[in-house]
């Protein structure tokens, strides 16, 4: 599964999620679903203006999480 680390790396910059819409041109309910692993997709364009933002690279914020398994 994919996690992602939106509020990690938004704490590390000291940024709030209106500061980051205001940003990055998304809404402030978009950014919360992404930043809530709500999202079921982003966009590079997306990931590209938060990471210019942030001043970071994709991996900060996604991170890949093998599942588990049971048993």
């Amino acid at each position: 599964m994919i996690v992602v680390n939106l509020d990690v790396m938004m704490a590390k910059r000291k940024m709030s999620l209106s500061q980051l819409s205001e940003k990055v041109d998304i809404t402030l309910a978009n950014l919360s679903i992404l930043k809530n692993n709500k999202a079921k997709a982003v966009r590079f364009s997306t990931l590209e203006a938060i990471c210019a933002a942030l001043d970071c690279q994709p991996g900060d914020i996604l991170e890949f999480v093998p599942d588990q398994e049971d048993g």
